[in-house]
């Protein structure tokens, strides 16, 4: 896989489905390399739902990859969720990246959905196990705390053999979590200084047990606009990035041109990462898809370019 760059969304900011799919075809025709959607369910800001996105994209897209950035899989059914990804994955011919990591404690998910958030870690853990090993094996006997299989079978298995599982958080128990099931590791908003001791750790740990995690399977992103710092939705989106870390959001943003973005991928790289996931900071179809042409005519080139280095 090499260094790759795929394009991460949140918000649906597009003026409508179709404006939506517009951008899916730039990206799919583009060059990008993969969509994120991430995971919100409660939220005032219109939200896609992330496996629903997943499943829509098996269908609307030719060649993307895609993934959740992350799922909670504290909130979701391991067997209901294996059970997805592999059909998901069976039907977009093998071009699904599934992510999960525990969700927030302070997540309004939770409450909605009546799921506890006690014990959130605990489920996560199994559930990996578990999905981890329906895709892969014929019968799956498991028995947790939380959750019991009996000679279990999904059918059919996903195309890619494995799934490629990958797991974000950076915390201690993210750390194991990523060593012991996951085939990548995929950051939050962090920076480049926030990424790097994770990635030795997780590389430390794998070793320990016996696995291997590919050196181009550490994922991180950042905000980027072709544009300039003084522009107001610079300003509120780094007002709001100021707000969530609690800090001036130093490094988790390129505004700019290609040397500016290039400066921060350079930056990540020497961290360890290798699959960018970038986010465009715009509003409204116009925006993305002005955002997303140059970057795939100015930016991805350039992060295409460090393979051949």
């Amino acid at each position: 896989m090499g260094i790759g760059a795929g394009i991460g969304i949140a918000n649906f900011t597009f003026d409508d489905a179709q404006g939506f799919w517009d951008w899916v075809e730039l990206c799919d025709t583009g060059g990008v390399d993969s969509i994120w959607q991430s995971d919100r369910i409660i939220d005032a800001q219109p939200n896609l739902e992330a496996m629903s996105v997943m499943a829509a994209l098996a269908g609307g897209s030719k060649r993307l990859k895609f993934g959740m950035n992350v799922a909670s899989l504290g909130l979701r059914n391991p067997v209901l969720t294996a059970k997805q990804c592999a059909t998901i994955d069976v039907l977009s011919q093998g071009r699904l990246l599934p992510a999960f990591g525990v969700g927030s404690a302070f997540s309004r998910d939770y409450v909605a959905t009546g799921t506890p958030t006690k014990g959130r870690g605990k489920r996560t853990n199994e559930g990996l196990e578990i999905m981890s090993r329906l895709w892969t094996e014929d019968n799956v006997t498991f028995k947790g705390d939380y959750y019991q299989l009996d000679d279990a079978t999904i059918a059919p298995k996903p195309i890619q053999n494995p799934l490629p599982l990958w797991v974000g958080g950076s915390a201690k128990q993210a750390i194991e979590r990523t060593a012991r099931w996951g085939t990548g590791w995929q950051a939050g908003i962090e920076n480049a200084a926030d990424v790097a001791p994770v990635i030795t750790a997780i590389k430390k740990r794998a070793g320990e047990l016996g696995r291997k995690i590919d050196d181009d399977h550490f994922g991180a992103g950042f905000g980027f606009r072709f544009g300039s710092p003084d522009e107001p939705i610079v300003e509120r989106y780094n007002k709001l990035l100021t707000k969530r870390l609690g800090k001036e959001p130093t490094g988790f943003t390129a505004v700019g041109g290609v040397d500016e973005m290039m400066a921060l991928v350079h930056e990540f790289h020497a961290a360890g990462v290798h699959k960018f996931i970038l986010r465009p900071i715009a509003s409204g179809t116009q925006g993305m898809i002005e955002q997303t042409q140059l970057m795939t005519e100015k930016l991805i080139p350039e992060i295409d370019a460090l393979n051949r280095t």
